[in-house]
């Protein structure tokens, strides 16, 4: 990593918006606690992506892309094998942007423009031309995504720490809250003080993160889904698309079905 916090080797056009890098992320790459002067628009093509800022890790199937503002300290590491997409937006040069990290749908186009991005033969006019439709593509996803806060609460943290270590922990709110030292009622608002959702749909997110890395090695679904806690894959399917409002053959192609 560079002193301006990115990575050598990029394709960094003088008259572009965008600075381009590409990467092959061995599974349990990280890259170390950093900040950018630019934006950065982060993507796999394939694999998973964990991005960490601040007290919030966000997992990214190659349906999801996070932005980060300029600025923002982040890490970045491979849940597992990983293709690694980054464009770097000069601030001055880009026209839109999100002011906190925000997760992005990442539809065809906008990954075929990422792609075409990173040609180093591109002249400038038709740079230009692309970029200008890559920032009408950056679009909020319209559901939920992996965006998994930690409680602060040491009570809370116990619980959570519990959940991730064993994603498929079926114990309920009372033995949670007998692990935590307090009732339910005040288990369930820590969590959503902190995390800004409740036990149960922080517990959802957890698993379905999870299952996400597991996904990504090619594991079939119905393993995955007894690995993390749901009992059918049927079961599993619908909490996955719950909260990616997509399925894993969606997400991973045929393989991951």
């Amino acid at each position: 990593m560079s002193r301006s916090g990115h990575p050598p080797g990029l394709l960094a056009p003088p008259l572009g918006a965008a600075l381009v890098g590409r990467f092959a992320l061995a599974r349990g790459h990280r890259f170390a606690e950093h900040v950018h002067p630019t934006h950065q628009l982060a993507w796999a093509e394939r694999g998973v992506l964990s991005i960490s800022a601040g007290d919030t890790t966000w997992a990214l199937p190659p349906t999801r892309a996070l932005w980060i503002p300029a600025g923002v300290r982040h890490t970045t590491a491979a849940a597992a094998a990983t293709a690694m997409h980054s464009l770097y937006l000069r601030p001055a040069r880009a026209p839109t942007g999100f002011d906190r990290p925000t997760v992005l749908a990442v539809a065809p186009l906008l990954a075929a423009l990422i792609g075409h991005l990173g040609e180093a033969e591109l002249g400038d006019a038709e740079r230009a031309r692309a970029e200008a439709v890559l920032f009408d593509q950056l679009v909020p996803a319209p559901v939920a995504s992996i965006e998994l806060a930690l409680p602060t609460d040491d009570r809370a943290r116990r619980v959570a720490d519990a959940l991730l270590a064993d994603p498929a922990d079926d114990r309920g709110a009372e033995a949670l809250a007998r692990l935590a030292g307090t009732s339910p009622r005040t288990l369930h608002r820590l969590f959503q003080d902190a995390t800004g959702c409740g036990l149960g749909e922080w517990r959802l997110r957890a698993r379905i993160r999870a299952a996400l890395e597991l996904l990504a090695t090619g594991l079939p679904v119905g393993v995955v889904a007894n690995r993390v806690g749901y009992r059918t894959p049927s079961a599993f399917v619908a909490a996955f698309r719950k909260v990616l409002g997509t399925t894993p053959a969606q997400v991973f192609g045929p393989s991951g079905s």
